[in-house]
This record gives structure tokens, sequence and C-alpha cells, in this order.
């Protein structure tokens, strides 16, 4: 593989599985040096081993609440002077599911991680950018493109993100481009659980959800997480130079706007 991110630290937050595993391993495999932030250990331990042979490398930063502004300060410190100031940051982290009204209701540890988090992460890893043209990319979703039933703050916050996305890309410029990915149904734990209970909620085995959630997706399949990692990697390469406050769908044609 083309080793184009060789040598420049790459900081991704929930490193630890699905997308923001398959993310760090591609910059890896690239060659960068990956810091990898997340609150388990474990998983992000895994993520580690599968950087291990490549080009790259890599830094656990486990028991990191991106909630906590002070703790994503001083973990992005160390990050940086292990290894050297940021190239690129990709703010991953998110929490997803369902939240209803009353006194269970899920709505401010959401908004909480995915918005107020991925705006901690983007001011902490700013005094670490290196100089030159640096990156941040940030994880939004399709559902930050229209409603879902239940899903108010998954919703709320993940639109927030694409006006969070606009108003760096203008503020940063001309240093750093800005960008957001808002990928679709992808093959992960987060998916799987989702397609679990529409399978539990209208009486159908998982493979009848799956073709039931698979009706409105023009290709018919479920996104891999490498393919996710794939345009990531392709915003952080000079090839998408001309390319900042942007929201790039991934999704295999359920959203076209």
């Amino acid at each position: 593989m083309d080793p184009r991110q060789r040598e420049q630290h790459i900081l991704v937050t929930g490193a630890g599985t699905g997308i923001g595993r398959a993310i760090a391993t591609r910059l890896a495999q690239e060659g960068a040096r990956v810091s990898l932030l997340g609150r388990r250990s474990g998983p992000l331990q895994e993520t580690l081993a599968h950087i291990q042979g490549t080009p790259g490398d890599g830094l656990v930063l486990s028991g990191v609440d991106i909630r906590d502004a002070d703790a994503v300060r001083s973990a992005v410190a160390q990050a940086a002077a292990q290894f050297g100031p940021l190239r690129g940051v990709v703010a991953n982290a998110g929490l997803g599911g369902p939240n209803e009204p009353g006194p269970d209701d899920r709505w401010l540890d959401i908004v909480e991680t995915n918005l107020h988090g991925t705006y901690h992460t983007v001011r902490a890893a700013q005094p670490h950018l290196a100089e030159g043209t640096t990156h941040i990319i940030i994880t939004a979703s399709i559902l930050a493109r229209f409603g879902v039933p239940h899903y108010t703050a998954y919703c709320a916050s993940k639109t927030g993100l694409l006006g969070l996305t606009r108003a760096l890309a203008v503020e940063l410029a001309p240093q750093t481009r800005v960008n957001a990915i808002c990928p679709g149904w992808v093959s992960t734990d987060m998916a799987w659980q989702g397609i679990d209970a529409m399978a539990e909620g209208m009486g159908l085995t998982r493979e009848e959800a799956l073709a039931e959630a698979m009706k409105p997706v023009p290709m018919g399949r479920m996104s891999d997480p490498e393919d996710v990692a794939g345009t990531v990697a392709w915003l952080l390469s000079n090839d998408a130079r001309g390319v900042t406050g942007s929201h790039v769908d991934i999704n295999n044609g359920a959203w076209m706007g």
C-alpha cells in the first residue's frame, strides 16, 4: 500500500472498535503514527495489535471520556509529546442508540458525547497541530440527513456536527481542512444491535430484518468499516486538497442529497 501518510501523526478517537479501528489500521498501513484514544484499554490494545506489522506505529491512550475536556487535553498533549505534532485528527468517538422521554432518557449522554465530546477533541488538538496543511475529520452519520423516530438525541447531535464542521472549516482555513463523513449502515456492533432490535420489534429473524433494512438502500448492502476508512484516507491525502467544509456520504445510495 502507498505509504502516503509515512511518519505523519494522526489522532483517532473511538479507535477500539468498528469504524475507528478500521481507520486507525488503514492509516498505519499507509505509514502513519496513530494515537488511539478511547475509554476501554482492551479494545484499544486489540487495535494496536492490528497495527503491529504495518509500516506505521500506534500509541494507546485509554481511560479517556471525550465528555471530559480536561482529560482529552491531557491525553492529546501526551500523544504530541511522544509522536510529535498532529498532522490530522479523526474525531470518530460517539454514542449511538435510541432515547425515550422519562427518567431514563439518554438525551444528555448522547448529545454530550457526540457533540460536546467532538468539540472538546478538536479544541484539545488545535495547539498541537503541525505546521503546514493539517486535517480534521468528524464522524457524523446518515441520520444527520433525516429524522428517525426514537433517535432524537442521535439525529440532533449528528446534525449538529455538520454545522460544527462548516464553522470550523471557515475558522481554521487556510491551514486546516475540516470535513465530516456521514456513514449509513456499516457492519459494526452498533449496526447489528440496531438490526437485532428491529428483528425483535417486528417479529423477524436477523436475516429478515437485515433484508428489510436494505430495501431503501439502492446498492442493497451495508458498508464495511474498511470502506469508510478508505474515504478517510483519501480526505487526509493531497488528492482531496480542494475539499473542506464538506459532508461526505458513504451509504450505498441510501441518501442522495
